[in-house]
C-alpha cells in the first residue's frame, strides 16, 4: 500500500496530467505527449524538465535519421510519488464526502 503524501511539484494540473499519461507508458515519445496534453514544444520541455530536476522523469534524446527524438518515462521515485498523491488526493476526497453536506 502506498503512503498518501500530497506532492506541491506534481499537483498543478499539466504535471499532474503528465504524470498520469506516463504511468501508463514504459517509454511516453514526445510528441505523443505534446499531442495528448495539448502543450506546445516548450511549456512540455519545461514540464518534462522540472520533473527531470526533481528525479520523477527520465528522458533520453536520440537521433533518428536526421531528426533528434525525445521520449521520457517515469523513475522508481516518480511512479512512487504520484502514486502517493493519488492517495493521498483520495483522502481527501472521502474526507469530504463523510461530512455534512459532502456527495
Amino acid at each position: 500500500m502506498t503512503e498518501p503524501r500530497f506532492d506541491e511539484l506534481i499537483h498543478p494540473s499539466t504535471r499532474l496530467s503528465l504524470m498520469a499519461t506516463l504511468t501508463a507508458a514504459d517509454w511516453a515519445e514526445f510528441g505523443y505527449l505534446k499531442e495528448q496534453l495539448g502543450l506546445s514544444d516548450s511549456a512540455l520541455s519545461k514540464q518534462l524538465a522540472t520533473l527531470e530536476e526533481a528525479g520523477y522523469v527520465t528522458t533520453e534524446r536520440r537521433l533518428s535519421g536526421t531528426r533528434r527524438r525525445v521520449r521520457a518515462r517515469l523513475t522508481d521515485t516518480g511512479r512512487t510519488a504520484f502514486q502517493g498523491h493519488i492517495a493521498a488526493l483520495q483522502e481527501i476526497i472521502a474526507e469530504a464526502a463523510g461530512r455534512p453536506g459532502g456527495s
